[in-house]
């Protein structure tokens, strides 16, 4: 499965998916705390909660470097990033 059909399977199931909800959904699943989460895929308990919600948008390269932490296809981690980027610009 290519990574596009990867998330427009996953988008088709659950609705439009940004990378707040990708990270949030994925800790949940794991059943771990934002700290330990936070810890894994190395960024501050702050950060995980500004990403998770919206606030703030990684760049391509930080993407990448949490995808592959994960074990997520980085280019559809990165593209989930550079959507809500360009969403939120307008």
């Amino acid at each position: 499965m290519t990574t596009r059909s990867y998330f427009e399977k996953l988008e088709k199931q659950y609705g439009v998916l940004t990378f707040g909800d990708l990270l949030k959904a994925w800790r949940e699943a794991e059943d771990m705390t934002q700290t330990a989460f936070a810890k894994k895929v190395g960024l501050s308990v702050q950060n995980l909660n500004d990403l998770e919600k919206g606030r703030r948008i990684p760049t391509p390269t930080r993407a990448a470097r949490i995808a592959k932490k994960l074990g997520l296809p980085e280019m559809g981690v990165i593209r989930l990033a550079l959507r809500d980027s360009l969403v939120k610009e307008g």
